[in-house]
């Protein structure tokens, strides 16, 4: 008689659930092959293999890729866990490193970070950190590729493969030039030019609304290439600028206004891919940044 389980394992080896799981969660089989450095053709007869065992059409082929069939959502959740078991099992027998693959916003850096890594490089000595800054959209589209496991961004987007978790608020300070204690907030932005690294972001977006709603005239608007270069600009004099309070904090600033209340926030998310499990070491580090 042969053993039913030892069939499976024959019939479903590891190396084909992964590439069932990677396509089914990039929603194409030749972003999966090329992740997993797998040829694209190989890549469907593994697929096909594992159809084949259970009898099913498991992805909805169209033009923009692939999408799970009813069957193929059930084979998902299965294998996630199966896989999720296994990487367990290869770090409790000592065959698999611990990994970090994260991305932040580059108004909030990797100083928030630092001390929890300091920690959980004592714990696993041999830690991998894999460490991204960028727009939301860029982070969004690393999260879905593979190439980061979560990030932080502000604003939440409608990406199909991206799961948003809200994970706090960030808060947002005006700096600039001669700004005192007593300043006036709308005495100062009123008429003053403004710096700024898009006009597309949602901070430029605030503090726009705030000219619009209190009938303030905006000056002229400067587009910048990085935080080092809007910082010194405002500082200096050329304009305002809004930012987050992690940049201020970041460049020693002290002097700077605080936003009326109402505007003062935006959402602060932790993104993932859909179906994603963290890993211990990924919850230590969301409960001991200073995002936490």
């Amino acid at each position: 008689m042969v053993d039913s389980s030892i069939t499976f394992i024959d019939n479903m080896d590891i190396e084909n659930m992964e590439a069932f799981v990677k396509t089914a969660e990039r929603g194409s089989i030749s972003e999966a092959a090329a992740e997993l450095n797998h040829l694209q053709s190989n890549m469907t007869s593994k697929i096909k293999k594992i159809e084949t065992y259970y009898d099913e059409v498991l992805f909805h082929r169209h033009a923009r890729g692939v999408t799970l069939t009813e069957a193929g959502e059930r084979l998902y959740e299965q294998f996630r866990k199966v896989l999720l078991l296994w990487e367990e099992t290869e770090e409790k027998m000592g065959r698999s490193g611990e990994k970090l693959r994260i991305g932040t916003m580059p108004s909030i850096g990797g100083a928030v970070f630092s001390g929890a890594l300091e920690t959980l490089y004592s714990s696993y000595p041999d830690l991998s950190v894999t460490f991204r800054t960028g727009s939301t959209e860029y982070l969004e589209e690393e999260v879905a590729r593979g190439h980061l496991d979560l990030a932080y961004t502000i604003g939440a987007g409608h990406h199909k493969n991206v799961h948003y978790q809200r994970a706090g608020l960030e808060e947002m300070v005006i700096i600039g030039k001669d700004i005192t204690p007593e300043t006036d907030f709308y005495e100062y932005i009123d008429g003053r030019d403004v710096i700024t690294l898009s006009r597309q972001c949602l901070y430029f977006s605030a503090l726009d609304q705030i000219y619009t709603n209190y009938g303030l005239k905006q000056g002229e608007i400067m587009e910048v290439s990085d935080f080092e270069t809007l910082v010194q600009f405002s500082t200096i004099g050329m304009g305002l600028a809004i930012v987050s309070k992690h940049v201020a904090d970041r460049f020693h600033i002290s002097d700077y206004l605080t936003i009326p209340s109402s505007y003062r926030f935006i959402d602060l998310y932790l993104i993932c891919r859909r179906h994603h499990v963290f890993s211990d070491v990924e919850k230590q580090l969301m409960a001991r940044s200073e995002l936490a």
